[in-house]
């Protein structure tokens, strides 16, 4: 694996075990109301998609080990160009359903 994928892996995987620490004890309520917790998820699910969008141009063999990339590249361009059709329940059941397994398939790749 090239420096470069190792460190948009890195990327993802930080901005991923942030998400899961901001809403850390945190309900969708929380989401829709608190707009700093709101900013913080999106921006890094931004990082997130923008990472792999990176990685699957330098080694699309790669970033094909991570489920649903294209999805997450999806909804990186949505949070980018369709914030205003963003659904906050859709994104709180990707932050409790679809994130761990992202963050062990990033770990699996780190080899972390």
């Amino acid at each position: 694996m090239q420096p470069e994928s190792k460190k948009l892996l890195t990327d993802m995987h930080e901005a991923a075990v942030a998400i899961q620490q901001f809403a850390n004890g945190k309900t969708l309520s929380d989401l829709q109301r608190d707009d700093l917790l709101r900013s913080g998820i999106y921006f890094k699910f931004v990082i997130i998609g923008e990472a792999l969008s990176q990685l699957r141009q330098r080694e699309p063999d790669v970033a094909d080990k991570i489920s649903e990339s294209p999805r997450i590249i999806g909804f990186r361009n949505q949070v980018t160009h369709g914030y205003g059709q963003l659904d906050d329940e859709i994104t709180w059941r990707i932050v409790e359903l679809k994130l761990p397994i992202l963050i062990k398939e990033l770990e699996e790749l780190l080899r972390l």
